[in-house]
């Protein structure tokens, strides 16, 4: 299986490892018959990719809409426009929201890409693999935080690069417009500046104004561009007989420090790409979650407002805990979100807490028939400041902690491959001194639970399971005054002959994701499933 599986093709780079427990014995690939009106493999098209997240909700006011990138991507030469606000909706907006329309057809591998304006990220996304006829998709996001960048005229560059040649045939088509609704409520919660890093001589450099009253730094955190850490959470020490080993194993934090003092630690999300886990099958019309639409990592830096409040360069950097010395594949872009006191030119503060806990990392390696790495690491982090504002003394604090459990086995010659993960990233913020305390605390758990199994009749087939958790409540003077749960869980079971002619591949396979948000603002419950590339349920609840 090293050498003759395809893991995921974001720069076309072969790997042959995937998935998880349970497996003991390979196993046949076999599946249950398709529901009436399902063919009973997969054809030379499918159903278009489409996930169970809640479109992007829009005000009832006046609209105005600005395109922002059309290209066709062949290869690593990035697009280059320009951007102009929009005219007649004014530049205070309620909501402004982000567009990407995509078309591809014929042989092509995922990819990943990027969309920045004014050196702002505001899109990162990877694309589906397409069918011989082509698909089409659309992203949606609500870009409202990047109002500042928005309010002027900028340089826009994006880039999905990709390779085209006489085997991969498939030119990404995309076309990126954004949408502004007239002001509103939502228009004074937006950041007063969104910033980016400067380079500096000892490296990248943050100046903030020097009245700022909130600090929030984002990292749009990616492990892609092929080789290992593409795959970091199957990584086993280097002592293991496994095709992807990393000298700690599959632990990896992001962390940010802020002139050599760490000030946050945060789990990266394990995202699966979808040419993920050995089977392009799992992925054609869902994609797993984050997929198509990276999150950022947030981190609270308002502590450290009150060192960078005082109008000179600081360096702010960004780091991978885990990555091999050395060894690229980690992309780490940074904005900061900055929302300023109207009432005082200066803001002046201190940082008076800071308490990093020792970082625990443990990945055991027992040898055998199955072969299996177990890991247990776990960190935390808790960092307070005050700041002297215009409304009185204000003083933050942020306690993170974060964590990571999982097994991962495996046959001689990776035959039989599976992974039992979870991670935790529990956050605090609790600020006080302005009315009442508030705190908002945050729970997230992912899961990834799967085995691939190749067996002596060239039938590969893999079973996976991940989830994407999170719990918010935010409460004053003790008492909740808003919450919501969210769980997004996809689910896949695809088989496939390797080795062989695409239209040989007799390949079937069912995919469910449901995808449920409710709380204090309201709720959303959808659930799809597909079996050999049709639609076969959309279901929405609440």
């Amino acid at each position: 299986m090293r050498c003759r599986i395809i893991m995921s093709m974001l720069t076309g780079a072969t790997l042959l490892a995937s998935a998880l427990i349970g497996a003991g014995a390979a196993q046949a690939a076999v599946v249950a018959p398709p529901p009436t009106g399902a063919p009973a493999e997969f054809g030379a098209d499918w159903h278009d990719p489409l996930t169970a997240a809640p479109a992007v909700t829009a005000p009832h006011t006046t609209s105005c809409r600005v395109t922002l990138a059309e290209a066709h991507f062949r290869d690593f030469t990035p697009y280059r426009g320009s951007y102009l606000p929009p005219d007649g909706c004014g530049d205070r907006w309620s909501k402004v929201v982000l567009r990407l329309d995509g078309k591809v057809k014929g042989r092509q591998f995922d990819r990943l890409g990027y969309l920045h304006v004014g050196g702002v990220e505001v899109l990162r996304t990877s694309t589906p693999e397409p069918s011989p006829e082509g698909v089409e998709w659309s992203v949606e996001k609500d870009v409202t935080r990047y109002s500042d960048t928005f309010r002027t005229a900028q340089d826009v560059e994006m880039l999905i690069g990709n390779v085209v040649d006489d085997t991969y045939t498939g030119v990404i088509d995309v076309k990126a417009t954004l949408t502004f609704y007239e002001g509103g409520p939502a228009a004074a919660a937006a950041p007063d500046r969104v910033l980016t890093l400067a380079d500096g001589p000892d490296g990248p450099t943050l100046t903030t104004p020097r009245n700022s009253e909130r600090v929030v730094a984002e990292v749009y955190a990616t492990g892609s561009g092929g080789g290992c850490e593409e795959y970091w959470y199957l990584a086993v020490p280097a002592t293991a007989p496994y095709s992807c080993r990393a000298e700690g194993g599959p632990y990896r934090e992001v962390q940010v420090e802020v002139d050599g003092r760490l000030a946050g630690i945060a789990t990266p999300f394990p995202t699966v790409w979808t040419g993920g886990w050995s089977n392009p099958f799992l992925w054609y019309v869902i994609p797993g979650p984050r997929a198509f639409d990276v999150k950022p990592i947030e981190y609270d830096l308002t502590p450290f407002a009150g060192i960078l409040n005082d109008g000179r360069p600081h360096r702010v950097e960004v780091s991978v805990v885990g990555v091999p010395q050395g060894q690229s594949g980690w992309s780490t872009p940074v904005n900061v979100l900055v929302w300023q006191d109207p009432g005082k030119a200066v803001v002046s503060g201190r940082l008076v807490t800071h308490e990093a806990g020792e970082l625990t990392d443990s990945s055991v390696h027992t040898p055998g028939t199955e072969h299996r790495v177990d890991t247990r690491a776990a960190h935390r982090l808790t960092v307070s400041g005050y700041l002297d504002t215009s409304h009185g003394r204000v003083r933050t604090t942020v306690n993170r902690a974060v964590a990571n459990t999982s097994a991962h086995r495996w046959s001689d010659g990776e035959t039989v491959d599976g992974l039992d993960a979870g991670w935790t990233d529990d956050e605090s913020v609790t600020v006080e001194g302005r009315g009442p305390a508030r705190t908002t605390r945050t729970h997230r758990t992912y899961t990834m639970n799967g085995v691939t199994t190749l067996g002596a009749d060239a039938r590969l087939r893999t079973r996976l399971a991940l989830g994407d958790l999170a719990d918010v409540v935010t409460t004053r003077a003790g008492r909740r005054v808003a919450w919501s749960r969210l769980d997004d869980t996809y689910r896949g079971d695809a088989a496939y002959t390797v080795d062989v002619p695409r239209d040989q591949r007799h390949a079937v396979g069912t995919t469910s994701e449901r995808y449920r948000l409710y709380g204090s603002d309201g709720c959303h419950d959808r659930r799809l499933t597909t079996v050999q590339g049709v639609l076969t349920e959309d279901r929405r609840g609440c």
